[in-house]
Formats: structure tokens, C-alpha cells, sequence
């Protein structure tokens, strides 16, 4: 039950797509190489997003593609990253990679770092002489935590790290420098036998997992950490969020001790990576009956319709690349169904629409 073979699956070769976005262009995935001193390797200056590209009847569709891109501008503001990129060239981009590649399904990273300017390098803390660079590639990735973890879930434990308070490092924005936190969380899991951990904020509420948000069910009610527990803004989160209150099932954001992790009816994950996994022990204590709960299960089940194109989502949730011109984009999934909906013309997503987008996700 708590066997250590969290190792063997993260190493498993996964089919890779043979092209990259590298700022405006295409470039072979052996081409994509950066200088070793530059800043990002030396100091994690780094913003970057997940994306799940899913298999449908309708084709490769990329899920909440324009949502994950505004958080990846907004993650990059926060860090003064001020870069050229806009919010439809990076979802424009996504988009012709994914034809591109011919992956039926696909993991995206978009990733936008401080480079080296080989010409008159800069060395120290100081960002700003380095310039930024942003690329997109993409891979076969399976599920984070195992194809079985969907069905039986996973053991985990709570971490001895906690996540980083919110004036130390910034949860809301993804940054590669504060997966170094999540490096120690996950780590420590692994050693101890389990396929994860999960940190407490700096006050000793429960936080999230290394690289998943949680969740938790208590007499028919879901409830999950809010933005103030140091957590992420999880754009799956969001969609879980929007998909209980679909189903009728209430949900609710609040402070959670540790200990309501133990008497809790159900637990899960919830994340790009990880979708939605049931949790069936913390520090080997027995969630509910050690299996997925009934309410995870509903959860999971209309999650993965949606992310199939089988079931109407509360919004434009997927974008169907085979309905998309190759470099610009004419419609966006439509939850009917039906042929599609346009794209917001907006060559420039403004600050606030970007800034709004990104507070609001996920809450209430």
C-alpha cells in the first residue's frame, strides 16, 4: 500500500513532439538549447504554465488554453518580466504547435526566462540587464500519479516543508523558482514511501500538494483552501469548482487545520498534471473507506466528459485545434457542441481583463 514506485514512473520516456515555439518561430526540439550562465540556471527566473491537450472525437482540443496563458502573463508581470509576447500569439502558437507535432494528446509548457546576452553578458541577482526568451514545447504525458491513482488513489503524507508565505515568494504567480519548495515536498514524500505530500501555509493550515491544489469532502460539502493558504490559483481548481456547483454538490472556500485532512470523508488532488486523483491516506491514516468516494468519483466522472468533449462544460473550456487556421484562430470549443464560438478579438488582452482573469480563479 505504501510502496515506493513513484521514481520508476516519473522516468518513464514519454513520445515527444519534434518542434518548439521559440519567441515567433518554430524550431526542432534538438535546436532548443540555452547558454549555461544564463540567469534562469542560476537564479530560477523563470514563469511558466501546464496545459492538457486531450484526444476527442473532434480531435486534439486544448484545455482552458486562453486561461492558462493569462496566468502566464500575470505570473511574468509580477516577476517584471516585460516582454513583447501577447495573449493570442501565445494561444495562437499553442494552437500550430499542436498541429505541428500530430500528438493525438499532449502535455504544453510555455515558459518565459531570463536568458544570457551573449554579446555584453550580465552577471549577479540583477535581472533586468538579461533579456527574455519564451518557449512552448510539448509531450505525451500520462497521468502525474499513475493510471491507477485515478481508480484507487494515492498515499500521501502531510510535508515537515511548508509552502512559502505569500510575502516571501508569491504562490500566486508559477514560478520556476518556488518549485524548488515543491522539489523538497515532493522529495521527502517519495523517500518516506508515498506518491506525495502535502505543506501547510506558514500559519499551519493546509496549503496544497507540491505541483496539485486539494480538496475536501465532509458531509456532502467540498471544501478547499482559499488564495490566502499560500496556494496557487489552479485553473483546474477553478474548473472543479465550477463543475460541483453544476452538479449541485455545494463547495466552499475556508481555512483548513491539519487534522481535517484525518476525519475527512474524501480527499483529492487536483491539478493539469494530476486532473483529479483521489487520496486514500494520510500519513497512513485512512481517509473514509481507502477508496475513491462517491462525491470524487461524480467529480472525476464529469471532469474527464468534459476534457473528452462529451459533456457541456460551464464554459468555452476546449479548443479544437483541427477547427483552428494554422497560426490564427477562427473559433474556440463551444459547450453546445455545435460548430464553435469566436475568439475574442482582442489582438491585446488588456491589463485588466489579464489581471482580473488571474484573482479570480478559483474564487468564490
Amino acid at each position: 500500500m505504501f510502496a515506493d514506485d513513484a521514481p520508476a514512473k516519473d522516468a518513464k520516456k514519454p513520445r515527444i513532439n519534434p518542434v518548439i515555439w521559440h519567441n515567433g518561430e518554430f524550431i526542432k526540439w534538438d535546436d532548443a538549447r540555452v547558454h549555461v550562465m544564463s540567469h534562469v540556471l542560476h537564479y530560477g527566473s523563470s514563469v511558466f504554465e501546464g496545459i492538457r491537450c486531450y484526444d476527442t472525437k473532434r480531435g486534439p482540443a486544448i484545455f482552458r488554453l486562453r486561461e492558462h496563458m493569462r496566468r502566464l502573463m500575470n505570473s511574468a508581470k509580477i516577476y517584471r518580466m516585460d516582454h513583447e509576447w501577447t495573449l493570442d500569439q501565445l494561444c495562437d502558437a499553442a494552437v500550430e504547435l499542436v498541429q505541428r507535432g500530430g500528438l493525438e494528446q499532449c502535455y504544453l509548457r510555455p515558459i518565459i526566462f531570463r536568458s544570457l546576452d551573449e554579446a555584453r553578458p550580465a552577471f549577479g541577482v540583477n535581472p533586468f540587464p538579461n533579456p527574455l526568451v519564451c518557449y512552448i514545447g510539448a509531450w505525451d504525458w500520462g497521468k502525474y500519479l499513475g493510471d491507477e491513482a485515478i481508480e484507487e488513489g494515492v498515499d500521501v503524507c502531510v510535508s515537515s516543508w511548508n509552502r512559502l508565505s505569500p510575502n516571501s515568494m508569491p504562490a500566486m504567480a508559477k514560478s520556476g523558482a518556488n518549485y524548488m519548495n515543491s522539489q523538497l515536498i515532493k522529495m521527502e514524500a517519495i523517500k518516506n514511501g508515498y506518491s506525495e505530500g502535502i505543506a501547510l501555509d506558514d500559519r499551519g493550515f493546509v496549503s496544497e500538494g507540491s505541483g496539485e491544489n486539494i480538496f475536501l469532502v465532509h458531509d456532502g460539502r467540498v471544501i478547499t483552501p482559499p488564495l490566502s493558504s499560500s496556494i496557487l490559483p489552479g485553473i483546474t481548481r477553478d474548473s472543479v469548482i465550477q463543475i460541483c456547483r453544476e452538479l449541485d454538490i455545494p463547495v466552499a472556500e475556508t481555512g483548513l487545520q491539519r487534522a481535517a485532512l484525518y476525519v475527512a470523508d474524501e480527499l483529492f488532488f487536483t491539478g493539469t498534471a494530476a486532473e483529479v486523483t483521489p487520496i486514500r491516506s494520510v500519513d497512513k491514516i485512512k481517509i473514509g473507506t481507502g477508496t475513491r468516494g462517491d462525491i470524487t468519483e461524480r467529480i472525476q466522472q464529469a471532469y474527464f466528459e468534459i476534457t473528452k468533449g462529451e459533456r457541456d462544460a460551464p464554459g468555452d473550456w476546449l479548443t479544437y485545434v483541427k477547427e483552428m487556421k494554422s497560426g490564427a484562430p477562427e473559433n474556440n470549443g463551444h459547450r453546445n457542441g455545435a460548430a464553435g464560438k469566436a475568439l475574442p478579438a482582442t489582438p491585446n488582452a488588456t491589463e485588466a481583463e489579464i489581471s482580473q482573469s488571474f484573482l479570480t480563479v478559483g474564487t468564490e
